[in-house]
């Protein structure tokens, strides 16, 4: 077996369970802000649609076609006009507060404390992330995370992200690591896994496909599964 030194792991959906922190966050403030009443509409629909528009403004985000400021302006304004109420203003608020709140929430992926707890003796660990300061560095905390970390690297300010490889340069040289002695481990096969191999790290592709067509030197369905490769 490969000998590894470090082990780099991204953050949202493979280590911190962003969607049960995100939808609990946003549950929270519809109810709050009473959306209910103002959009006519039951949660389930509104986080329905809001989950899309989301999902396609990060998509433009990764890619370079939106901004953070204009992602951050648009999410829920797009998501609170598909119901008729148009409020840039309350639609910028909703967004901050959820920001902050969401960040706070501690919903942890199953099995990440046992296995980080597994791993840490033996090797350094980092994070490569491609959220935003403000956010993951609160979640890292508040979650309990903070301790098994030696270097915490966030797209988010540096100008570039994953899968750039500038980011994963980067991440070398503020830990010492190497491409042949680092592995990472993600759940987002673009950023993540081409990301790594485009350095010539291997790469544990963190996936809940069982069946899937996408190549990684390895591939895991739980957390767990980490202690028989490492």
């Amino acid at each position: 077996m490969k000998k590894y030194k470090h082990l780099f792991f991204d953050l949202d959906r493979t280590l911190w369970d962003f969607d049960k922190n995100s939808e609990e966050a946003i549950r929270d403030l519809f109810d709050q802000y009473n959306l209910s009443s103002k959009l006519s509409v039951d949660f389930d629909e509104f986080y329905e649609t809001y989950h899309q528009i989301n999902h396609d403004l990060w998509d433009n985000y990764r890619k370079g076609e939106v901004t953070k400021d204009e992602l951050r302006l648009r999410r829920f304004h797009h998501s609170l006009q598909n119901f008729g109420f148009d409020d840039a203003v309350f639609a910028l608020s909703f967004n901050d507060d959820y920001v902050s709140l969401c960040s706070s929430k501690s919903n942890l992926i199953p099995h990440s404390m046992e296995v980080l707890d597994y791993l840490k003796p033996n090797y350094k660990l980092h994070v490569i992330t491609n959220g935003f300061v403000e956010a993951q560095q609160v979640k890292i905390t508040n979650s309990g995370l903070h301790h098994y970390f030696d270097k915490v690297v966030v797209s988010d300010g540096l100008g570039f992200r994953k899968p750039d490889k500038r980011i994963f340069d980067y991440a070398f040289l503020e830990t010492g690591a190497k491409p042949e002695n680092s592995i990472m481990i993600g759940d987002d096969y673009g950023p993540d896994i081409l990301g790594a191999k485009a350095v010539g790290m291997d790469q544990v592709y963190f996936t809940k496909a069982l069946q899937n067509d996408e190549k990684a030197t390895f591939v895991i369905h739980s957390l767990l599964e980490l202690k028989s490769i490492l």
